[in-house]
This record gives structure tokens, sequence and C-alpha cells, in this order.
């Protein structure tokens, strides 16, 4: 990454006699306490909540316009412009605000493993809560890093100050709002720790690509042979069970940077969704609850001070965050060679996908730009039938850049490296949500076993008729019938007409990429 200078602004405000810079967790811990900011878990954690807004807020997240950037950004729905003036009246007003604060805090560090291609980054809080969130999740300096650490961007998070809409130009009292060329993120009006966080992913998703680098919304693990895997998924696919594995190495949870040298963790610790959370179910996640975790909106017995994971009284949403070192089984540190495999999951709620399927480069990239899983009923108000939900590349809320250039990046990659990719439906089988059930997690993991172990290269498929997928006739440790959707439904007319309904919704969703290669399109998709 380039040096870039701090401004005078932001100086004058990291050297106010309010700044608490650099504070350790026990510091933070007892701030968190001392401000009533929150409290302390059975286990040591920090709960805290965050209001409100207990989510990420896309409607208030804007991009500055700005003339080196301008033409780069994929403006949009999701890459909202805001001027430089409305940034700078903004900005103005959020310093002076912080100044005014009884105490700052303020943590230095860095986003991503790789130290060639790494982000210097520096968190200014006004909760003490949140620089505990942030020292978590970004990649802690060692005290020689600190002496020569000059941050490139840096986030001023003030969660009290509420915009006014009509004078500063926003939608609402919140904002998050991202300047390239001053490098710098304002964010105000949400407490949801998340913001934090995904601004600097968003960043990092600008600025890599510039460097031949491809940023992915990913969990990675690596073989004890040094065999390298990805998986993608949204929310719900199984993509934090399925990478949390025993017998390979965590690098990372959620975000990774793809260079010429292989892959690297953009981040220093997970932020993990804790509803329903158990020992028995998510092990890893449960026992790395720990002292100086970070939990969010999570439900605490009031004289025990122990998690009920299974309490949405505040959201669904409930979160923690804690240093990836708080995960036995990982790669120290987070870089590992190029992918072997790369796994896409779905949960598909139609019941048509194949449980696994062989894809080719193009049908990787039209399912990367296609980013499919599906919304069950009840889970949203409104929703009464699986809808088909689409996210671009896995992450479309956090691409600045057209969404072709990631495609393209990746398309590159998997010939460089003979990168072995599979589509795998961790959805259901015999019928659609409500009517067939959902496929059984010990065949998924025998499944991806097979694809990590190389086992499914040289396997006999069959291909799909609607979706053009290959199909494994084989996979050991699951039944034959299994493994094509067709044979487990008892009306092959009904699966027909189901699977065509879906096929549908993915050409539907695809006329959105322009400039797209044809046979990115023709060879990816369902066959017309």
């Amino acid at each position: 990454m380039n040096s870039v200078s701090v401004s005078s602004e932001i100086l004058e405000l990291l050297n106010g006699a309010n700044v608490m810079m650099q504070p350790s967790v026990p510091q933070l811990v007892e701030k968190v306490l001392n401000r009533k900011e929150g409290i302390l878990s059975e286990a040591g954690a920090v709960c805290a909540e965050t209001g409100k807004y207990t989510g990420r807020s896309p409607k208030d997240k804007f991009i500055v316009e700005e003339p080196s950037t301008k033409d780069k950004i994929d403006w949009g729905s999701v890459n909202r412009p805001i001027s430089k003036d409305a940034f700078d009246h903004l900005y103005n007003k959020v310093v002076d605000y912080l100044k005014q604060k009884d105490e700052l805090f303020v943590f230095k560090g860095y986003a991503g493993a790789d130290k060639k291609h790494r982000l210097p980054i520096q968190v200014v809080n006004e909760y003490a809560w949140q620089n505990l969130f942030a020292h978590q999740l970004f990649i802690r300096p060692t005290e020689e890093e600190l002496e020569s650490h000059q941050a490139e961007f840096t986030i001023l998070s003030a969660p009290d100050f509420k915009a006014d809409p009509e004078v500063d130009g926003t939608n609402s009292e919140t904002f998050i709002i991202v300047s390239f060329e001053r490098r710098i993120v304002l964010i105000g009006g949400t407490e949801y720790a998340g913001e934090i966080k995904k601004s600097i992913f968003s960043i990092m998703n600008y600025l890599l690509p510039e460097s031949d680098i491809l940023s992915m919304h990913c969990s990675a693990n690596v073989g004890f042979e040094g065999d390298v895997a990805l998986f993608f998924g949204l929310s719900g696919t199984g993509k934090t069970t399925l990478s949390a594995d025993p017998h390979r190495r965590l690098i990372g949870d959620d975000e990774h940077g793809w260079s010429p040298n292989g892959v690297f963790n953009i981040e220093g610790g997970c932020y993990a969704k804790c509803i329903g959370l158990s020992r028995e179910k998510e092990p890893q996640i449960y026992d790395a609850i720990r002292f100086g975790s970070v939990l969010e909106n999570v439900v605490l017995d009031p004289d025990s001070r122990i998690p009920n994971y299974d309490d949405n009284t505040l959201t669904e949403n409930t979160r923690v965050a804690y240093p990836i070192q708080n995960i036995d089984n990982i790669v120290t540190p987070s870089i590992a060679g190029h992918p072997n495999t790369i796994i896409f999951l779905t949960a598909d709620a139609f019941g048509v996908l194949p449980p696994i399927s062989k894809l080719t480069k193009e049908q990787a990239m039209y399912h990367f730009l296609s980013g499919y899983t599906s919304k069950l009923a009840g889970t949203e108000r409104g929703v009464t039938s699986p809808e088909a939900t689409f996210s671009t590349c896995f992450g479309s809320p956090f691409l600045p850049l057209p969404a072709t250039r990631y495609a393209e990046m990746l398309g590159k990659k998997i010939d460089e490296h003979n990168v072995q990719v599979y589509l795998v439906n961790t959805g259901w089988t015999g019928g659609e949500y409500g009517v067939g059930n959902r496929i059984k997690l010990a065949y998924t993991r025998s499944m991806v076993q097979s694809a990590l172990l190389g086992e499914l290269e040289s396997t006999e498929t069959i291909k799909d008729e609607i979706f053009g997928l290959e199909i494994p006739l084989h996979v050991p440790g699951v039944p034959d019938e299994v493994l094509q959707p067709v044979k487990t439904w008892e009306d092959d007319k009904a699966y027909e007409q189901k699977a065509k309904e879906l096929a549908a919704k993915f050409n539907e969703n695809f006329k959105k990429f322009n400039n797209v290669a044809v046979e990115i399109e023709k060879l990816g998709g369902p066959i017309s």
C-alpha cells in the first residue's frame, strides 16, 4: 500500500488530552464497565447492546464522488454518491464533536495478514467497547511495528452523533461515508459495530484489485499437506460449519485476498453469528468466547450472566467478535498458498439443485456473479414461500468496483492455478422447503471431503438437463440416489416445473450484468 499523510485535523484530534492511545484489552474492559457501556458474561466476554440498529444500514452508506475514483466506482443502489462538500461539512462536525468527548479510544493496526499487501489503519472510537471490537477484529501490531505505524486509512466512529439529513445530505441520522481521496471513513448515528468491520472490507475490495489481488468474501482453510480450500456462501449456507474442519487448519472465516503468492486473511479476528449457538453444533466458536471477546445483543441471564444464545429478543443478528487466536486449529500467520479447491455453497429451498456438482471455469464465473441462495418462509415478514436471493460475488454490499472485475479475476486465477470448483447445495432434497427434507450434514461433509481430497476430479458424471451442471454419479458415504435431485422427488414433472422456475430466476437476475463475455452467460448458466 502507498504511504499517505494524515490530515492536520486528525493529528490534532489524536493529540488531544482525552485520547487513550492503543489501550490493552484489560484497560478497555475496565473502561466498558466503568462507563456502563456493557456487562460481563460468565466467561468474561463484554456484552453490549446496539440499540435501534442491530445490523448494517445499507441505505445510509455512501462513497464520496471524487475525481480520482469517480469513473471507477460502480455507482448505484449499493454505492451511493455523496458530494465532496457534503463530506467535508460532516467531517468537520464529527471531528469537532469527538474533540469535546471526555474520552476517546484509538486502535492502530492492519488489514491484511500478508505484510506485502497490508493496509495500516487506525480506528477512533467514542465507545470503549467498539474500540475493543476493532482490537479483536483487525490485525494487532507488535510493539516494534507500532513504533513505525503510519495509518493509511482512518475510521472516525461517533455513534451518538446524529446527522441532520436536510443539512448534511444524508438519508437519515445514520451515515457510513468513505472518502478514498481523504482516506477517511465517517460512521455516525449507529452503534452497530459491524459497520466498522465492513467499511474496511469495502476499502480493501477497492484497493486490492488495483494491485492485481482478488478480494473475496469467503472462509479459507488448509490441509496438513498444504492444500488450500475456499468456501463462498451467504448466511445460512453452512460456510462456518464446513470450513471449521478438525482435519484442516483455519486461515480465516470471512475475508481474504488472493495475491500472486497465494491466499491471506484480511482480518485478525472472527465476527460470528450467535443465534442458536451451542458447543455441540459449533464447538470452536462456543469455546472461543472468553475474556476480551465482544458479544453484541446477546441476552444474558441477569444473575448467572450465562448467555442465552437462543433468545432473539433484541435481534436474530446476535454476534460475537474474538481474535482468531482463540481458535485452536489455525495457520499462523494467516497466509497460505494458492487454492486447490473452491466450494460455492447454496441452501436451495426449491430442492432442485444437485447436492454437489463440478463447475467449469465459465460456470464458476456465472455462479460467482449470481451468488444464489434462498430466503425461507417465516424468516422475514411477508415471505410465505421460498424466495430466490442473489448477492453478487457472495458479497454485493461491499463491492465498490463493477462485479465483472472480480469475476474476471477469479476466472483468470482458476485458469492459472488449475483450481477445481464445486457447487454444493446444503438445502433441500425430495421437494421444496416444507415438503422435502434438508440434505443431511453428514452427506454434505462427505461430499466436501471427497472434493478436497481430489476424489471427484476423475469420477463419472451425468449432466443436469436444466442447469447444465456435471453431477458425480458416486461419492463415498453418500447414497447414489441423493446425488441426482430428480430421483429424490416423487413426481418428476413437479421437479421439472420447479427446476425451470429457479432456472428462469437465474436468467432474469443475470440480465443486470453488462459487458459479460457471451460464453459466461451461455456456457455458465442454465440450459436454455
